[in-house]
């Protein structure tokens, strides 16, 4: 769907990542989106964001909506004439604000699920739970703060960790048609993220072993971002075709 042009500060984003096994990933994306490979393996893993100030941008600015959301996301790549590109696949989106859950996939790119999110932070620690009931979809993130991105398989620094992902802006998520995927596009100026402890983390996304297989899904590294002012820009829908894996299932 084409929305407005959106604005935001994005209060903090935490990227939780997950090393994943590429052919079994590969089966979980619709064509033409194929898995973007790092040394050997897939990029996945949950995006655990707070949103303030969530307004189209011809609105001024004591107006916006405040929001927890929560994204399951794997980094693909897909061919184009000019090339190829690079961005996520989202299949699935949670919040805690019944509005984004109305507006999302109505008013702007993004059906979001309507869950429960819970959050407990400090300075140097940061706790995220997401439950849906109706579906049995959870998340359990635990983080503490870090100097440096340590025993990651995936990036040998932040460094190289920010970039992979500043690069990846273009989001594709599911919509109730499987044939087509909404677009939207993250751009800021001001691109920071700094290292997390992955203290523990569970989702019944990458928990399942009928999804993922014991070995195929290890929680890889974290990041950070906080105070961030953003812009999301709607894209063109994407016609795909579906691969048929549903991501409300719950653990088996």
């Amino acid at each position: 769907m084409q929305g407005p042009r959106m604005v935001s500060v994005i209060e903090r984003r935490l990227l939780v990542n997950y090393r994943t096994d590429p052919e079994i990933t590969a089966r979980l994306l619709p064509a033409p989106l194929r898995p973007q490979v790092v040394g050997g393996w897939a990029v996945s893993g949950l995006c655990l964001i707070r949103l303030g100030g969530v307004r189209p941008a011809a609105i001024p600015v004591p107006f916006g909506l405040r929001s927890e959301n929560a994204a399951h996301r794997i980094a693909v790549e897909w061919d184009t004439p000019d090339g190829v590109e690079r961005g996520v696949y989202i299949p699935r989106r949670d919040t805690g604000s019944r509005l984004t859950g109305w507006a999302g996939g109505r008013l702007f790119p993004g059906r979001h699920h309507r869950s429960r999110v819970g959050v407990r932070e400090s300075d140097d620690e940061l706790r995220i739970n997401v439950e849906d009931d109706s579906t049995g979809v959870r998340a359990e993130v635990h983080v503490r703060t870090a100097a440096t991105l340590s025993g990651s398989r995936l990036f040998t620094d932040t460094g190289q960790a920010s970039e992979f992902f500043r690069c990846g802006g273009a989001g594709f998520s599911t919509t109730p048609n499987p044939a087509r995927l909404d677009g939207v596009r993250l751009l800021t100026h001001d691109w920071r993220v700094s290292p997390v402890e992955l203290v523990s983390v569970r989702s019944t996304f990458f928990d399942d072993p009928v999804r993922f297989p014991p070995g195929s899904a290890i929680a890889d590294c974290g990041l950070l971002m906080r105070d961030v002012a953003a812009t999301w820009v709607p894209l063109p829908r994407m016609t795909v075709r579906p691969a048929g894996d549903p991501v409300t299932a719950p653990v088996r």
